[in-house]
């Protein structure tokens, strides 16, 4: 696992943004997805302690959104790990609804590098101009080094779980497979296989062999961006694969397409969605992360 050099910042602090051009994270939406549904979900942050803060991973200042228990310590932590649109405004909201259920939750921009999500008006744009330049390999690091911040702000690092959506439920995968500690994952429609090339040398499939934890993997049958037959092959590599992610376990909503937790886009599907969340919840307590 990548050894993340860390710079902890007191939480209660808001982090400073003015030295960064781009909004505070947390906020808006990207300009790909506007204009926003009207059933878009907001959670307050009352009892929270919720915003910005930062931390170093190789010798970047990372920003990152975060949300616990107000006053509480020794908390169990989760890393949410963001759509292709970045930290918005939905994402931030997810971190609120894990913190009101006791999590630390944490969602840092894994795209600091590389540019503003917001910025782009279309997904080829975004894609192509953005995404594709984002290594999984920095991005691991970013959320080790998240991980670490969250264990000196108040988590307990022996409960970390990890949950991502789209582009970060493919992370989830990876994450998991990457460090150690993760007692449990969740992988909200994340695609398990795709091309290789030096971003993105290995996919969730090519290395089953080091999933170190199980994960929940939540899909829909109608997602025409993942086949169900990467999914049955996922299943048949995890069960030849360690013990340590056999438990691992598949969901697939017959009615829905992808993006179906995404309550600000057309593609929510209630029932799936409130479904899907709280067998996250349920998972993450049968795992040890609660």
């Amino acid at each position: 696992m990548l050894k993340p050099e860390v710079d902890c910042l007191i939480p209660h602090v808001p982090f400073d943004r003015r030295t960064f051009m781009k909004a505070a994270l947390g906020t808006g939406f990207a300009a790909a997805v506007l204009p926003v549904s009207a059933q878009t979900i907001h959670t307050d942050s009352d009892g929270l302690e919720a915003g910005e803060v930062a931390f170093h991973s190789g010798g970047t200042l990372i920003p990152a959104y975060r949300a616990q228990p107000k006053g509480k310590t020794h908390l169990p932590v989760i890393l949410v790990v963001h759509e292709i649109f970045g930290v918005h405004e939905h994402i931030a909201d997810v971190c609120r609804r894990f913190a009101k259920q006791g999590y630390l939750a944490i969602a840092p921009d894994l795209y600091e590098r590389e540019g503003d999500p917001t910025a782009y008006t279309s997904m080829q744009q975004l894609n192509e101009q953005l995404v594709s330049k984002v290594p999984d390999e920095q991005v691991l690091a970013d959320l080790d080094a998240a991980a670490a911040w969250a264990g000196e702000n108040g988590g307990d690092l022996n409960r970390l779980g990890v949950n991502g959506f789209c582009w970060g439920g493919r992370i989830s995968w990876l994450y998991a497979e990457h460090n150690p500690r993760v007692k449990a994952g969740v992988a909200w429609y994340g695609r398990v296989t795709g091309a290789k090339n030096a971003m993105t040398p290995g996919n969730p499939l090519d290395l089953v062999a080091d999933l170190h934890a199980p994960v929940l993997g939540l899909y829909g049958r109608q997602d025409q961006s993942i086949p169900q037959d990467t999914l049955e092959q996922m299943k048949q590599a995890i069960a030849q694969g360690p013990q340590a992610g056999r438990g691992s376990q598949f969901v697939v909503y017959d009615d829905a397409g992808h993006a179906f937790f995404a309550d600000y886009r057309p593609s929510y599907k209630k029932a799936d969605a409130e479904d899907g969340w709280r067998r996250t919840l349920v998972w993450f307590k049968q795992h040890g992360v609660a």
